[in-house]
C-alpha cells in the first residue's frame, strides 16, 4: 500500500505584532515606535515624521495611555528597563524616550530615579531650543553621573544624591524641578532637604515655598 506523504501544518510566526504606544494631542495623532527604536512620532497623512518632544504632547500622552496600553508595551521591553519604567506614572513617556536615546544612563538612573525627571526636562533647564540627547549621552560617557549632574545645572555632590534618593516618589512635578534645583544650590536649604528620611510631593513643594521665600 502506498502511503500519503504526510502534510505538515504551516508553521505560524512566533513573532507577535509590533507594539506602539499612540494618544492625540490638539487633533493630531502622535506614537512612540516600538522598543528599542522608541522614536516619537505625528502623523502626516499616510506618512509618520518623527518630532520633539514637547512638554504638551508629553503630558497628553500620560494621560491618555492606560494601564492596558502600557502593559502590552513593555511587554517587550528587557526586564530591566521595564522594571525601571514601572516606578514612574506620570512621566514614563517621557523616561521611556531617555532610556531609549541614552541607554547607558539606566544604571545610574536606577540608583537615582528622581534625576530622570530633570533630564526629561533638560530643554527648559537648560534654556534650549530642542532635545540634546547625543550631548547627554556624550557627557555621561566622558564624566559619568556627575558630570550629568554639572550639564544639567545641579550641584555635583554626593549631597545632591541623597536628596533626590530621598524622594518619596521619583515622578517628581514637572513645576518643582526649577525650585528644587534652586533649593540644591542653597547650603542651608540643602542640609534641611537631607536630613528628611522622605520627602513626599506636598513636602517638598511646601519646602519649594518656604526656603525659597
Amino acid at each position: 500500500m502506498k502511503l500519503r506523504p504526510t502534510r505538515l501544518p504551516a508553521a505560524r510566526s512566533v513573532l507577535s505584532p509590533a507594539i506602539d504606544l499612540t494618544w492625540s494631542h490638539f487633533g493630531a495623532v502622535y506614537r512612540v515606535t516600538p522598543w528599542p527604536e522608541a522614536r516619537l512620532e505625528r502623523r502626516d497623512g499616510d506618512a509618520w515624521i518623527a518630532v520633539a518632544a514637547g512638554e504638551g504632547i508629553l503630558a497628553s500622552g500620560a494621560v491618555q495611555l492606560n494601564a492596558t496600553a502600557w502593559r502590552r508595551y513593555l511587554e517587550f521591553i528587557p526586564a530591566a528597563e521595564r522594571s525601571f519604567l514601572e516606578r514612574f506614572r506620570f512621566g514614563r513617556l517621557a523616561t521611556l524616550l531617555i532610556l531609549a536615546r541614552c541607554p547607558g544612563l539606566l544604571a545610574d538612573l536606577d540608583e537615582t530615579p528622581a534625576l530622570a525627571p530633570f533630564l526629561a526636562a533638560h530643554t527648559d533647564l537648560r534654556g534650549s531650543g530642542d532635545g540634546r540627547w547625543d550631548e547627554v549621552a556624550a557627557v555621561h560617557e566622558r564624566g559619568g553621573v556627575y558630570a550629568v549632574l554639572e550639564w544639567l545645572g545641579l550641584p555635583a555632590r554626593r549631597e545632591t544624591f541623597s536628596i533626590l534618593r530621598n524622594l518619596a516618589d521619583p515622578d517628581v512635578p514637572r513645576r518643582l524641578l526649577e525650585p528644587l534645583r534652586s533649593l540644591l544650590w542653597q547650603p542651608e536649604a540643602a542640609g534641611v532637604l537631607q536630613r528628611l528620611p522622605q520627602l513626599t510631593d506636598i513636602q517638598l513643594a511646601q519646602y519649594c515655598n518656604r526656603l525659597a521665600a
